[in-house]
């Protein structure tokens, strides 16, 4: 901007909730400059005009890549989500015409940031994304500034409020996925279409960029491994519970031998451990290095309110002149890290099986876990199931992923076995 002016011109290319939370925000809690002047919104572009909040005062764009390349702007804050088109164009113009940008766009960043960083920093400006990861729960920052330095080991936690939301209301009212995903649809908590939460996307999209911040390395979104919510029915839940766990989804970053594994998935958590407690649309994340040892954060990881608040603590940062890298290293030094094989991770897991109702079935299904070197840690076995079988549900021990896998495969096609079992892992925490 210029060096005489005492207005930070902000220019907003989205109005959904966290633009309209934004807009809110600065009219309530104006942003201050250290060395004088304030943030103020002065252009906006959306795909509709019609809002309930009053934006006649903004210069109206119909192309936020026109609004981002306006003279008339000094930072760039996108709020339209995806990560390819407009946003993507939008971000890159601004950038390319030295503009600061602050995003919430998790996806941009996860699949496109090394690229952007390094325009960011050719440019010489800012690239700053809080509001991407955890709302208004600065992870972004702990792990950009705070942890700066730190030989971190791990990252792991719950970062989809939508699912958390699912699974705590399915625990809580005995009703199955289906019902309380459309209820939450009702209630604004879901999209239309759910798949981005529910399928592990979008927690996926936020553990790649906490992954490449922690690790000092680019975001590979596209190697991260991803397992979703929807094949989690409500008996799976309370037999979590009879043997002393609740259901999470669970994102996961981790260091091992040198690479980098970085996971969404289902996954038992103790009863009594900060993740399962964290209920509702929480976000919660453990932090773990070889200094300071573990730290655990919570708090809302959606929502006009927090977003908006994490988007304008950038937008105060950039006009505190904050110059950092866009993640721990250049973006020439960051490298993709190397994937992690499954001989290398070492899972215990919840297994279910349906079976017939005969005398050694229980043999059987010990046998096979022997025979592949699978300990089983606890048992339990159910009445009678309505479909005739008897639901057992046993834990393992911890196991080269492969051969866990090899062996449920095995069990599952023993003849007295009557669906296919169903395999949960046991969080590492």
């Amino acid at each position: 901007m210029s060096p005489i002016s005492k207005t930070w011109r902000i220019g907003v290319a989205g109005l959904g909730n966290v633009g309209g939370g934004l807009v809110k925000f600065l009219a309530e809690a104006p942003l201050y400059a250290p060395a004088g002047g304030r943030a103020e919104i002065v252009a906006v572009s959306a795909r509709s005009r019609k809002r309930d909040f009053d934006i006649s005062g903004y210069a109206w764009f119909d192309d936020a890549v026109a609004l981002a390349a306006s003279p008339d702007i000094d930072i760039f804050v996108e709020l339209i989500g995806g990560s390819d088109g407009t946003a993507k164009a939008a971000v890159e113009t601004a950038l390319k015409h030295g503009k600061p940008v602050v995003t919430a766009n998790k996806a941009l960043i996860a699949v496109h940031g090394q690229a952007l960083a390094a325009l960011a920093e050719a440019q010489g400006v800012p690239l700053l994304f809080e509001a991407a990861v955890m709302g208004g729960t600065p992870a972004v920052k702990m792990l950009r500034e705070a942890l700066v330095g730190e030989d971190l080991i791990s990252v792991a936690g719950i970062l989809n409020g939508t699912c958390n939301y699912i699974l705590t209301e399915m625990e809580a009212s005995g009703r199955s996925f289906a019902d309380v995903l459309a209820e939450a649809q009702r209630l604004g908590y879901a999209e239309a279409d759910p798949t981005t939460d529910i399928g592990g996307f979008d927690a996926a999209h936020k553990i790649t960029i906490l992954a490449a911040l922690a690790f000092g390395c680019a975001p590979n979104y596209a190697d991260a491994e991803i397992e979703g919510l929807d094949q989690i029915e409500l008996q799976d839940i309370r037999l979590a519970h009879d043997l002393g766990y609740r259901i999470k989804l669970v994102a996961s970053a981790e260091r091992i031998d040198g690479g980098v594994s970085v996971r969404v998935h289902p996954a038992l958590a103790p009863l009594e451990h900060p993740l399962a407690q964290a209920g509702g649309a929480l976000n919660a994340l453990f932090i773990e290095g070889k200094r300071i040892g573990r730290i655990f954060v919570q708090g809302p990881g959606a929502g006009s309110g927090p977003t908006a608040a994490a988007v304008a603590a950038d937008i105060s940062d950039v006009m505190a002149g904050a110059v950092r890298p866009v993640f721990q290293k250049p973006a020439s030094e960051l490298k993709t890290a190397r994937g992690v094989e499954g001989s290398q991770r070492l899972p215990r897991a919840y297994v279910r099986l349906l079976v017939r109702d005969e005398p050694g079935v229980i043999a059987a299904v010990s046998e096979t876990l022997a025979e592949e070197n699978v300990s089983i840690d606890s048992f339990l076995q159910k009445p009678v199931h309505d479909a005739g079988g008897v639901p057992i549900v046993l834990t393992t021990h911890a196991t080269p992923e492969p051969v866990l896998l090899r062996a449920i495969e095995r069990i599952g096609a023993l003849p007295q076995v009557l669906q296919p079992p169903r395999m949960i892992r046991i969080a590492r925490v």
